[in-house]
């Protein structure tokens, strides 16, 4: 018998039981009580995120890489880089629908939802492939150079941004699927981000230490911002209603907040080990870091300049890239094979 969590054992006899004492009655309920007031004790901060589903990816073997969204079709894309192909999954289902192959290490990939378009940067090829987004079959394969990396897409400008090889970004035509320039950098560009309401470009560029500020309209990097208080500058987020820029660093690992129009360091936090996406709620003012030592950093934004941790949420190791879907008020985490854990990929829903 079990009564709130606490076990009673059979009593073994061949005599009849007698009834319950007034001491074991109300001993029983004092406990039922105690324990239904702990559970929603009020005042109880509730977690900042909670697992919602897991989804598992059958066969995958290997690293994941970044993930992308179709919100209106509700799909979600993996680039399984060790797998060498593209997942793709029904959100609505909640199951793996496809798996691409024909990637060689894939590690970006960017949806178009004005094109129907998915393009998976192929890092051992060298290339971006287009994949139509209906039919899911490769389309056409673009130059961008070697190791293409993370990708961005201008919607405005229907220009896609390629980092690529040791020091480049590859500027794509969406519309004509050709390489239309390039912008030189100081090191291979890890993560980046397009300025939503300005023309500047600002990448990370960790074998350099710094963050690169590219214009957009000139095709040039125009000022550099150290960044000294930590190595391995990975992932990026950005702010732009606070004019504030968020880096990932592992070395240690930490978030690092610039001030996007002075360049300045303006705040640090300590987050989860090897970082490799960040993601910027701005209806709850959180950064979520996810990283590949197993878990989830959550960052509260008390004003422009000051953060706080608010929440460390465990994953699983090698759980460092993750995507934030605003719409949907889910955050999904590609969670790789490793011994006994599967590879899936969880989403988790955020708290108020």
């Amino acid at each position: 018998m079990r009564v709130r969590g606490v076990r009673i054992a059979r009593q073994e006899t061949a005599l009849p039981l007698s009834p319950p004492s007034a001491w074991l009655v109300w001993s029983l309920v004092i406990v039922a009580t105690l324990g239904a007031s702990t559970a929603g004790a009020p005042g109880a901060p509730a977690p900042a995120l909670r697992l919602a589903q897991a989804i598992p990816l059958p066969g995958v073997e290997g690293r994941l890489d970044h993930l992308a969204v179709d919100v209106a079709g509700q799909r979600l894309f993996v680039a399984a880089l060790g797998n060498n192909t593209l997942e793709v999954i029904d959100l609505r289902a909640g199951r793996r629908t496809s798996s691409l192959p024909g990637m060689r290490e894939p590690q970006g990939v960017a949806f178009l939802p004005d094109r129907n378009r998915i393009v998976v940067t192929s890092g051992g090829a060298g290339e971006c492939v287009v994949v139509d987004g209906g039919a899911l079959r490769v389309i056409q394969r673009i130059p961008c150079g070697d190791d293409a990396d993370n990708v961005g897409y201008d919607r405005a400008a229907g220009l896609l941004y390629v980092g690529a090889e040791r020091g480049r970004l590859t500027i794509v035509d969406a519309a004509g699927s050709r390489p239309v320039g390039q912008i030189a950098l100081g090191g291979h560009p890890e993560a980046f981000v397009l300025e939503p309401d300005g023309p500047r470009v600002f990448v990370n560029v960790p074998t350099a230490g710094h963050v690169a500020v590219v214009d957009r309209h000139r095709r040039a990097v125009i000022a550099t911002w150290s960044v000294s208080a930590a190595r391995a500058n990975f992932p990026m987020a950005i702010d732009p209603e606070r004019r504030r820029l968020f880096v990932g660093c592992r070395q240690p690992a930490r978030l690092l907040i610039y001030d996007l129009d002075a360049g300045r360091l303006v705040g640090e936090v300590a987050i989860a080990g090897d970082v490799d996406d960040l993601a910027y709620d701005a209806t709850r003012r959180r950064i979520y870091a996810s990283g590949g030592a197993g878990a989830i950093s959550v960052v509260e934004q008390v004003d422009a300049d000051h953060y706080r941790p608010l929440d460390r949420v465990p994953t699983a190791r090698g759980a460092r890239t993750a995507l934030f879907v605003p719409d949907l008020d889910r955050l999904y985490v590609a969670v790789p094979h490793r011994g006994t854990q599967v590879a899936e990929v969880r989403a988790y829903a955020v708290s108020p």
